[in-house]
Parts: C-alpha cells; sequence; structure tokens
C-alpha cells in the first residue's frame, strides 16, 4: 500500500523496488509558479499564500540539491534544471488530469471554457448563444473576454477565437472574415436614400485604438480616399480607447463609425445603425484555435462545430455587397 506523508517524499511500490516522489504540494506549487512566472499568481491559483507557495518550492529545490528558480523582486525565472524540470511535471499532471476523465467520463453539465475578444463575445456570440444552449441544454459556457491572447493552458482554456492575419501555410481554421465599412444611427441619417459622408460634417467621425498596432488597420483617411466627398473642410475625429464604447457611441448618434461587418450585423438588419455610400474595405480574419484538452472534450469539440455551423450561415445570410471575399 502506498505510504503519504505531507512533509516528506512520498514512496510508492513498484515491483520489488519502490518510487520515491517528492510532496504533490512542492510539484503543484512548483509546476503553478513555474507556468505563471509568478508566486504570487501560483498563490492565487492554489488558494494558499505566497509563503507557503515559497516553503513549498523551497522543500522542492532541498529535495533535489538544485536552485529551481532565480527570484528577483517580484520576478521568478526558472534555472536551467528547473527549466529541464517544468515540461516533465507539466505533461504529467496533464496525463494525471486525462486519466482522471477517462475514469469520471464525462457528466451533464459538462463545462467549455473558450477565449475571445471582448467585443466579439458581445457583438457576435451573445447574440447567438441561446441557440447553443437549445441544442445542449445540459453543456455550461464559460467565456473568457480579453484583448490579451491567454495562455490556453495557464488559463485553462478549450477553445480560443483570435483575430488578425492568417498564414495559410499553418492551415488555420478560419471561422470568419471580416470587411469594413462605415456606418451611422438611423436617427440621424437620412431616411429617403442612402447616407452619404457628407451628411455628417457637423459630427466627428468616430474611431477606436487598435490594441495590437503591428495591423495595418482600416482607417478613415484610406475610406475617405476613396469615395467621393467634397474636400471644403476636414473631418474631425473622436477617439475611443475601446472598440465597444466607440460603437456604442455610433449607435446612440455621437457620429459615424468606420467598424467590422461582423460586428453590427445584427444593428444594421434591426435598423439601429444604416450603412453609409462609401468603399468597403478588406479585414482580417477569425480563426479557431484549440486548447490543449480540447481533443478530449466532447463539450467542447460540439461547441466548435456549433460555432463553425453559426459562421456559415452568417456569411451566408450577409445581404450584397457586403457577401464579397476579402483577401
Amino acid at each position: 500500500m502506498p505510504s503519504y506523508c505531507e512533509d516528506g517524499p512520498i514512496h510508492t511500490r513498484r515491483g520489488a523496488g519502490m518510487r520515491k516522489l517528492p510532496p504533490l504540494n512542492s510539484l503543484r506549487a512548483f509546476e503553478a509558479a513555474a507556468r505563471h512566472g509568478s508566486f504570487t499568481a501560483a498563490a492565487k491559483e492554489l488558494f494558499v499564500t505566497v509563503t507557503a507557495v515559497s516553503h513549498q518550492i523551497r522543500q522542492l529545490e532541498e529535495l533535489v540539491d538544485k536552485k529551481l528558480f532565480e527570484r528577483s523582486g517580484r520576478a521568478v525565472v526558472l534555472t536551467e534544471a528547473g527549466a529541464a524540470f517544468y515540461p516533465r511535471l507539466r505533461d504529467g499532471f496533464d496525463q494525471l488530469a486525462e486519466a482522471f476523465a477517462q475514469v469520471s467520463g464525462e457528466k451533464e453539465g459538462d463545462v467549455v471554457a473558450v477565449s475571445m475578444t471582448k467585443v466579439f463575445a458581445e457583438r457576435w456570440l451573445m447574440p447567438r448563444l441561446d441557440r447553443f444552449h437549445s441544442a445542449f441544454p445540459d453543456v455550461i459556457v464559460n467565456v473568457h473576454a480579453s484583448e490579451n491572447v491567454v495562455d490556453l493552458r495557464a488559463e485553462s482554456i478549450d477553445l480560443a477565437i483570435r483575430y488578425g492575419p492568417v498564414d495559410l501555410a499553418a492551415k488555420p481554421t478560419i471561422l470568419l472574415r471580416d470587411v469594413y465599412l462605415a456606418v451611422a444611427a438611423s436617427s440621424i441619417s437620412n431616411s429617403e436614400r442612402q447616407p452619404v459622408i457628407d451628411d455628417y460634417r457637423k459630427r466627428p467621425l468616430l474611431a477606436y485604438k487598435w490594441k495590437n498596432p503591428a495591423f495595418l488597420c482600416p482607417t478613415w483617411s484610406t475610406w475617405l480616399a476613396e469615395t467621393p466627398h467634397e474636400l471644403d473642410g476636414d473631418f474631425k475625429i473622436s477617439w475611443f480607447s475601446e472598440e465597444t464604447l466607440a460603437l456604442h457611441a455610433a449607435e446612440r448618434g455621437l457620429g459615424p463609425l468606420l467598424t467590422s461587418n461582423v460586428l453590427v450585423d445584427e444593428k444594421l438588419r434591426d435598423g439601429t445603425l444604416r450603412r453609409i455610400e462609401g468603399p468597403i474595405l478588406p479585414g482580417y480574419a477569425y480563426r479557431l484555435i484549440e486548447g490543449p484538452s480540447f481533443g478530449k472534450k466532447k463539450s467542447a469539440v460540439r461547441f466548435a462545430d456549433w460555432l463553425k455551423e453559426e459562421a456559415v450561415t452568417f456569411a451566408r445570410d450577409i445581404p450584397h455587397p457586403m457577401n464579397a471575399p476579402s483577401p
């Protein structure tokens, strides 16, 4: 029978010999700290104090007689020994989790965790999510909305939707491609004809700061260069730090907005927004990224398949001329 000791190594019998393992708490503390690069984040994940994490890792270092972390203020960096140890321990924990899942099986009320940007979650996913719940009432969807590229393993994310340019050589799973068009609230738009940009001379053009400055984002300058308009006087631009704020401002009639058709499709259909006559600029792609646990969870596969079906329906139903392929 195996024997367990809180403060000392764990000894388990393997044939005629013994397997010597360090305390599980020390291993968990090391793995979490290495994954996050922070004792504080590890402590938060494990629901213990930073002092407890430090103690557990110090105990592990004493057992292996090697330094596993270099400490510099709040930051911690793996030593050569720690860097060699971490991947094996991480993979071991993944195998333990997989073994447990196989033994326990999927349960009613299974959970899928999905990551995406805040604006995509609000504008595209949320209006459709009830359809998924109707089709799979026992599956709970946890939505992690962030503008940052999250570590799928560290955050236990099953599936991510990421936006930007794609490397076709990597054979990405593309969910949607978008285009950019100018829109304005129906409340400030000409009701007798399609609005033109000169209708809004007395209002600022709305714009938002892209989180990734490396992207060559569509701009009002590019859009105006391709559409006829009066050259007497410049347009003023009102900037927003968040894309979702710019969208709310446009819907409330503060001015026109150059934005992705994916994010305003619902508001164009219900009449809240109207498209302004002018060019359609190419955007980027929303692609699906599978987390480490994706293939082991039926719920995650179901959710990915449902997303793909919704994306096909969306692309098919986009009204002309927005239903044009983007490069």
